[in-house]
């Protein structure tokens, strides 16, 4: 008797990974023509850059401009290959394979995102390194088998240099094997806007808050290890917008997040004080 072959619904299968609407993104440089040339010739990419500047929100308008489906990874330190691959689970007596979030994109199509790769155990990312050169493969030890990539998969990892430490770091073996775009907060215009679309503030107080950013992200590695990112600018705006009073709105959304210092935090809180 001959095997029935049964069509997979790929398109199905990715459905809830389909971005919905169009992000909001204003262009920092030429990363939307580069990202496009890398899908279109199966290039993997790195997005490089501090926390809160815009990667996420960049792959996800990108996955709407591409019309891809995009399943995001947040990896962290026990995060573990079964846990990309897949595994096996039991199922009343029985015992089915389950596709991991990697394998998913793998077999199926569409972009795999693993947000802060430098989070994850370097045994974890070394399953993505057959994916990374012309073979696109993903070994499925478990199953003994060997997964071809289809053409429409597209693999995307960030990673911020900040963060880095003699044990968390990526390996030369891994860095080397994607393009990376860099990314960095937005001019001061860029970022203005930015803030008063996101967060519905005027342009003074978009200016205002600006100013603030600017000063505090002068004393990283200056008693900071990390200054204020657009996405606590925006996060500031939005209790500005609905009526929270705004020395107190810059306190809570742009001083607390990136200091647990007394001392510090008062030097900030002058900052503020200066420019509102």
């Amino acid at each position: 008797m001959e095997s029935e072959v049964v069509a997979i619904d790929h398109d199905a299968v990715l459905q809830e990974y389909l971005v919905d609407s169009e992000p909001f993104y204003l262009p920092l440089e030429d990363e939307v023509d580069l990202f496009t040339i890398a899908y279109e010739k199966k290039v993997p990419v790195m997005l490089k850059g501090p926390t809160g500047c815009g990667k996420t929100r960049f792959i996800s308008y990108m996955a709407y401009k591409l019309n891809l489906p995009l399943i995001t990874v947040a990896c962290h330190e026990d995060l573990t290959s079964s846990d990309l691959v897949g595994r096996y689970l039991l199922d009343g007596s029985q015992t089915v394979w389950q596709d991991g979030p990697l394998t998913t994109a793998v077999r199926h199509g569409g972009i795999c995102y693993l947000d802060e790769i430098v989070e994850a155990r370097k045994d974890t990312t070394v399953v993505i390194h057959p994916l990374t050169d012309d073979r696109r493969i993903l070994p499925l030890e478990k199953r003994a088998q060997l997964l071809q990539a289809m053409d429409r998969f597209m693999l995307v990892i960030s990673y911020n240099p900040g963060y880095q430490t003699v044990l968390k770091d990526l390996k030369q073996s891994t860095k080397q094997r994607f393009i990376t775009l860099n990314f960095d907060y937005p001019s001061a215009e860029l970022e203005e806007e930015i803030v008063m679309h996101e967060s519905g503030v005027s342009k003074k107080d978009a200016i205002s808050l600006r100013k603030i950013a600017e000063k505090f992200r002068g004393m990283k590695n200056r008693g900071l290890d990390e200054g204020a990112s657009t996405r606590l600018l925006i996060y500031a705006g939005v209790l500005i917008k609905n009526g929270v009073e705004p020395r107190r709105a810059c306190q809570s959304a742009m001083v607390d997040p990136i200091t647990d210092d007394p001392e510090m935090g008062k030097t900030l809180e002058e900052i503020i004080s200066s420019i509102l």
